[in-house]
């Protein structure tokens, strides 16, 4: 269906679903479903999410509206919807977007695979946005998809750190009093000047707190503030709390957030949120080995060092087998850092196999995935011009790979096989700090 007119609530169909939500996201759900019902009660409630994602960003000072500038080339608003996505008890997810942007918007969803989304035009302002959201979860209108829920929930599309917990607490306590938001401590003093520009008086910053997103209403108490809001609320206000509050005597109740509730607001923000990221996706590596005997033993000193040497990165090592079951199961797990370790051969047959199975998995369409192919060669046994080949060969498949979000690099190590035996955990520290070198120099996304 296409957009509908400026200022109409209908959504917009986005052809066939999707299939089936990824494994990774079904994983992290899992592991929380049965707290998350034991808190909303016996019966699941029927919760739906409304993303306003009109703003044009004027604050940012770029052109391209601050929901869809990149952080390590994918648009910020995909990383709050994955965000939504991974909550499993969130039904539906409406965002409220530009009739000039539907467009973007569409092929974002398209090619990051996001589900349950349904999309609707933006209003002129971020209440009247917001209104647009709630009527289209509200109005029951032929072949559409979406039903009213009994809770719903607003999140600033530019907020893409939201986790499960919170979420959970606004919803558990908007069903008990009607209305929930998150809070925060104020960082800096607010005062007010008089009409001269001189101080008139502060506030006490201890006994006030800054009102951030989430929030969650009964939908009945928002949607009828909503329905009965004035037109210069409509225009000039930002606080939906504010709204149940004067429109239907709901008082919130508000809940401490966590400090990665912010906003992106500024060009900075988005290095700061680049660098969340980054942080994010570097907390595990695997190191993958293949199944011969003789080469465990560097490839275990291997992890060791790397163990003791990153503690806050957890690290794993699996064997590189036919089924691959294993594998499959860490990359379930959003694993994006791969260590491929070859010892004493000199072709990619390993780091082929490993590169053939992520790129099957779509690992990498939500994250860059880097992978470093390690190869111990007896450098006396070994050509110089078999060497230059085999650089030659790792730049070529990194190039083609690259294009699929996936960063190789290779790093050779001489290991002269009479001493083997000899190598130990300090002899393997210096090979680490060159792999990790390595692995981040070509790699910005790192």
């Amino acid at each position: 269906m296409e957009a509908g007119p400026p200022g109409s609530s209908r959504p917009t169909e986005l052809g066939p679903c999707l299939s089936g939500q990824r494994g990774a996201d079904q994983a992290a759900s899992a592991s929380l479903q049965s707290a998350a019902r034991a808190q909303l009660g016996r019966h699941p409630l029927a919760v739906a999410a409304v993303l306003p994602a009109g703003g044009c960003g004027e604050r940012m000072g770029v052109p391209t509206p601050k929901q869809f500038c990149p952080i390590l080339e994918r648009p910020l608003i995909s990383y709050t919807l994955q965000a939504l996505e991974r909550v499993f008890w969130i039904k539906d997810i409406v965002v409220v977007v530009t009739g000039e942007n539907m467009e973007v918007m569409k092929s974002i969803i398209q090619k990051y695979q996001h589900k349950r989304i349904s999309l609707v035009e933006a209003g002129v302002t971020r209440h009247r946005s917001i209104f647009n959201g709630l009527k289209a979860l509200a109005e029951d209108q032929l072949n559409c998809k979406l039903s009213k829920p009994e809770i719903v929930i607003i999140h600033d599309a530019v907020r893409p750190f939201v986790e499960e917990d919170i979420l959970l607490k606004v919803v558990t306590a908007a069903k008990e009093h009607g209305a929930a938001g998150a809070i925060r401590p104020l960082v800096s003093t607010v005062i007010s000047p008089s009409a001269d520009g001189c101080l008139d008086h502060s506030l006490e910053r201890a006994r006030h707190r800054a009102s951030e997103m989430p929030q969650a209403f009964l939908f009945d108490v928002i949607y009828e503030a909503y329905q009965q809001c004035s037109d210069y609320d409509l225009e000039f206000g930002t606080e939906c709390l504010q709204l149940a509050l004067k429109y239907c005597c709901t008082k919130a109740k508000l809940v401490e957030g966590s400090p990665d509730l912010w906003k992106v607001t500024y060009k900075r923000d988005l290095y700061a949120a680049e660098s969340i990221v980054k942080e994010r996706i570097s907390q595990e590596v695997c190191v993958i080995t293949d199944t011969k005997e003789d080469n465990k033993h560097v490839s275990h000193l291997l992890e060791e060092v790397l163990k003791s040497e990153l503690n806050h990165v957890k690290v794993t090592s699996e064997a590189l087998c036919h089924a691959g079951r294993d594998l499959q199961q860490i990359i379930l797990d959003q694993c994006y850092n791969f260590v491929c370790v070859n010892v004493m051969t000199s072709d990619l047959q390993e780091t082929q196999k490993l590169l053939s199975i992520l790129e099957e998995s779509h690992l990498s369409i939500l994250y860059p995935v880097v992978v470093v192919s390690v190869h111990f060669l007896d450098f006396k046994l070994v050509p110089p011009s078999q060497k230059m080949e085999n650089l030659m060969q790792i730049r070529e498949f990194a190039k083609e790979v690259k294009k699929r979000n996936i960063w190789l690099c290779g790093l050779l190590i001489s290991y002269p096989q009479l001493e083997q035996q000899q190598w130990s955990g300090q002899d393997l520290l210096q090979v680490q700090h060159q792999l990790l070198e390595q692995a981040h120099q070509p790699l910005p996304c790192r």
